[in-house]
């Protein structure tokens, strides 16, 4: 006598009904510079030709990546604060959670390339424009995305086995794994086993990498004999560090740690950060501060 459900209600900040409208402009306004920045630096990178190199190759991807990851969420959000409908259908449901999660995934490996770039340019000048070949970058960025998707398609194609009968109510803001499939009245113990698995492969492995290069990356620029060198190495790192350990810390927070719904709303504040604020900050602490990114930005003026 079970009644399938059709549809979910992703009950978002509606529990704090007299910030809906500041909420509103908040994400509004951070959707449009999201979205205008990584825009701006996409055009930039395919425009200016001394920025066509590895290392804004790779940043012209993440910006792609950023403004698809950010478009996932933030515009039906957006319409929901305007229409006060917070109705999505379950196939609407699952196509989020698949571009979400894919595009996750490829930012995990994303990241983890452009770490490896860094430190073939520090450590291993003279090999750089031979190992970071074209093909290479392809290949890098390629398989980035490859790796994100597949993994997503793997755990979508699970959860739309499920079976739902009811209650209907997401408690978040967006399609996420745990507050949907815990609507459930499957049993939900392999495909949670799978998707710890999965997000495992895609966050602590790259991460680890990433701190393994930039161990590499300091003992090198530690032993530079001039301390405008070492500044000039290490500037072209901090940035990418800031957003890795941003994206990296609240992704481990939110998805790996063992019981997540102990965290209760402190949840959605993690997602916050990683789906929102990370998009937002790239184009500034990644992109703005490199000295060619404002050269290529006072030309195009």
């Amino acid at each position: 006598n079970e009644t399938a459900v059709v549809e979910f209600i992703i009950l978002g900040f509606q529990s704090i009904p007299e910030v809906q409208f500041i909420l509103f402009l908040l994400f509004l306004v951070t959707y449009i510079t999201t979205v205008s920045g990584n825009l701006l630096i996409m055009m930039l990178v395919v425009t200016d030709h001394h920025l066509h190199n590895p290392m804004f190759f790779f940043l012209g991807n993440l910006s792609f990546l950023e403004t698809c990851y950010t478009s996932t969420i933030l515009p039906r959000m957006l319409a929901s604060f305007l229409t006060n409908k917070y109705v999505i259908s379950l196939s609407g449901c699952f196509l989020q959670y698949f571009f979400f999660t894919g595009l996750a995934g490829a930012e995990c490996c994303l990241l983890t390339v452009m770490s490896y770039d860094r430190y073939i340019a520090i450590c291993k000048p003279l090999h750089y424009t031979a190992i970071m070949n074209g093909r290479c970058c392809l290949q890098l960025a390629g398989g980035s995305w490859a790796n994100g998707l597949l993994a997503s398609a793997i755990v979508t194609s699970l959860m739309q086995q499920l079976t739902f009968c009811g209650p209907n109510e997401i408690d978040h803001f967006f399609c996420d794994f745990m507050p949907v499939v815990k609507l459930s009245c499957s049993d939900t113990h392999w495909i949670e086993l799978v998707t710890f698995i999965l997000a495992s492969l895609l966050t602590l492995p790259p991460f680890l990498l990433t701190l393994i290069s930039y161990v590499y990356i300091s003992n090198t620029v530690l032993r530079i004999p001039s301390s405008t060198g070492r500044h000039k190495a290490f500037s072209t790192c901090s940035s990418h560090l800031t957003v890795v350990t941003l994206f990296y810390g609240t992704l481990i927070v939110v998805y790996l740690v063992p019981k997540p719904n102990t965290l209760g709303d402190l949840s959605k504040v993690f997602s916050v950060c990683y789906t929102v604020l990370t998009p937002l900050v790239n184009p500034v602490i990644y992109s703005l501060r490199n000295n060619n990114i404002k050269k290529a930005l006072r030309t195009a003026v």
